[in-house]
């Protein structure tokens, strides 16, 4: 206790943040003091089973408690428990409840997650345009994912009204992020403006981060390009999908 009382903050968040085998020790301990960033991280450490046998139920217990602390994070990781039950019962509007208190706190991903609910109409009316406005303030904070989605809403007229140009936008602002999702939507936009050199490695970066399904989906959207750098593409992400399966 007393040497966790002596560390500065940026020595706290490197404890947190190393190896959990190793720190494990520390975090259990700095959680039991009440610091709500090692509640959070052994929570995170009990759900996924890192450096400790893996325990849902424990791991909510700690999100718990770091969320009565009004940490935004550990209040998104408990939308994600009654979202997906993990350690509690699938509760939707216990999911939204602490999705909001998070996405009010201004945490990007608790904004996201609760654009989803909104989109998909899970726990809560569906509601476009309430989906469409917490995934720009997600976006507007980097998150990858949420820009991908903002740019997919601008695309559609999703919430919103349609505006090609600006979707065109975020979506290279998700590919930049590293969003493979993002990466594919904008080499789609990239090939239709006939820029193939630029799209073909956009699909690659995407086949190489994406899923079977991302890899599938840029085949098909290939097939039809006689563009020597697609088609080489292509080829490529087919000997990837090979090698995967």
């Amino acid at each position: 206790m007393q040497q966790l009382q002596r560390m500065s903050c940026g020595q706290l968040h490197c404890l947190l943040a190393g190896d959990p085998a190793q720190a494990l020790t520390w975090i259990r301990s700095a959680a039991q003091c009440g610091v709500a960033a090692a509640q959070l991280r052994l929570g995170r450490m009990l759900l996924e089973g890192q450096g400790l046998a893996r325990d849902e139920v424990l791991a909510f217990q700690w999100f718990k408690c770091a969320a009565s602390r009004g940490d935004p994070e550990a209040l998104n990781m408990l939308g994600r428990c009654h979202e997906n039950g993990w350690g509690v019962p699938v509760n939707l509007q216990l999911a939204t409840e602490h999705y909001r208190s998070s996405a009010n706190a201004g945490h990007d991903w608790g904004q996201y997650n609760l654009g989803n609910l909104y989109f998909d109409g899970r726990g809560v009316t569906r509601d476009l345009r309430q989906a469409f406005c917490w995934y720009l303030r997600s976006a507007c904070q980097g998150h990858a994912r949420a820009m991908n989605l903002v740019g997919r809403c601008l695309e559609e007229g999703w919430g919103c009204s349609s505006n090609p140009a600006d979707a065109a936008d975020w979506y290279r602002c998700s590919a930049e992020a590293g969003y493979f999702r993002g990466q594919f939507n904008h080499a789609i936009e990239l090939m239709r403006r006939e820029q193939c050199a630029r799209a073909a490695q956009w699909f690659w970066n995407a086949a190489q981060l994406g899923d079977a399904n991302t890899r599938r989906a840029i085949i098909t959207a290939l097939t039809q390009s006689s563009n020597a750098a697609l088609t080489v593409t292509k080829e490529r992400v087919r000997e990837l999908v090979s090698r995967s399966s």
